[in-house]
């Protein structure tokens, strides 16, 4: 499985950035997709996930209400439109892949997500 996060860049606060995580050498009945960040010298947390079927999404509650996850199964890609940018966004944004529904406990960080991207750096400036 390869997973190929792009769209990260620098924005100003309250800006939009929209973020892609393409999947590709796989073949599941069934799976989620997860963005989680990680800033440096902060633990990696979970933003948001969506299934496969795009029938279950969730949200942290630092995501809620600015950020939007759909998913094109055509492409094998979802996607994370991040709205209201504020400079505590700042982080580096991995998406993950693994055989699950996606529920809030799959994005507790201690949950073992098997396929990890190379993640994409989001800046925002204030």
């Amino acid at each position: 499985v390869q997973l190929q996060a792009s769209g990260g860049g620098l924005v100003q606060a309250g800006g939009s950035l929209r973020l892609s995580c393409a999947a590709s050498g796989f073949s599941l009945d069934y799976y989620a997709i997860a963005w989680f960040r990680q800033a440096p010298g902060k633990e990696r947390e979970g933003v948001s996930c969506i299934s496969s079927s795009g029938g279950s999404t969730y949200y942290a509650d630092s995501a809620k209400g600015r950020f939007t996850i759909s998913i094109n199964n055509a492409k094998n890609t979802v996607y994370l439109q991040m709205n209201s940018l504020k400079p505590e966004d700042t982080a580096n944004y991995l998406c993950a892949l693994e055989r699950t529904r996606c529920t809030r406990g799959v994005v507790a960080n201690n949950y073992p997500w098997d396929y990890w991207g190379q993640g994409t750096q989001v800046t925002v400036s204030s």
